[in-house]
């Protein structure tokens, strides 16, 4: 397991920097001062060109470690979308996925997203989502991970600092104040492409059995898994992964 690591100041005093700094410089401060022991982790969803296309103008070596977590059960799409991604921006990806196969899950426990149950539900983000995403930031050694959460995404993400302790290691957030237009002005002026479903009124991809397009009844993160979670489990706490919410 990776040790706590702490930063050389206070996290509150951090915080009120890197608001004051833009998305990029958020991510170029982390990148160089992690160095090796930082990551990037992309879905290849509706936003994820933004900090994909930050990371390859700050990283000209391609040094800088990018986990993609593939279930096995992403919509065309988004595998599609992926490799247009990855040849545009010419950026490297470790592809992580669970060490049990989808046939097996499926043999074994059943199709999970199928029995309207919040703890199958759990089970299955776990499984597919939460430990190998682990086991790669063990197995990398990484100190310090990034992601695109937002926090008008979700009631949850609304408390988000940029940076702070998670599961042993640390999160920043670089993008954690943007809205949906910052994402889509800064993806036209770039020349972005836009995730194939998008067009289709998805503001929120995951899995193709638990995604769909916004409606008059639920838009955004309440698509996603039937309407019983917004959240996979990946940017939870693991008191709250293993039912705890105290």
């Amino acid at each position: 397991m990776a040790k706590n690591p702490k930063l050389k100041i206070p996290f509150k005093e951090v915080n009120h920097r890197l608001e004051k700094l833009s998305a990029e410089n958020r991510l170029e401060w982390a990148f160089k001062e992690f160095d090796s022991k930082f990551a990037l982790t992309t879905s290849f969803g509706i936003q994820s060109s933004v900090l994909l296309h930050m990371i390859h103008l700050i990283d000209r070596e391609k040094a800088a470690k990018i986990i993609w977590i593939d279930t096995g059960y992403l919509p065309t799409e988004t595998y599609q979308y992926a490799e247009k991604l990855i040849n545009q921006l010419k950026i490297d990806i470790n592809v992580v996925q669970s060490v049990v196969s989808p046939a097996r899950m499926e043999a074994l426990y059943g199709k999970l997203w199928e029995t309207n149950s919040v703890k199958d539900v759990e089970k299955y983000n776990s499984m597919r989502k939460v430990q190998p995403l682990e086991k790669a930031f063990n197995d990398l050694e990484i100190e310090c991970w990034a992601s695109g959460v937002r926090r008008k995404q979700t009631t949850h993400r609304q408390s988000m600092d940029f940076i702070e302790p998670f599961k042993s290691r640390l999160t920043l957030r670089p993008l954690l104040d943007w809205n949906n237009k910052d994402i889509f002005y800064y993806m036209e002026q770039n020349k972005l492409p836009q995730h194939p479903l998008f067009e289709k009124g998805y503001s929120t991809i995951g899995d193709w059995h638990s995604s769909g397009p916004d409606n008059n009844q639920t838009q955004g993160r309440q698509t996603r898994f039937g309407g019983l979670k917004e959240e996979c489990g990946i940017h939870l706490p693991e008191r709250i992964n293993n039912g705890e919410t105290n």
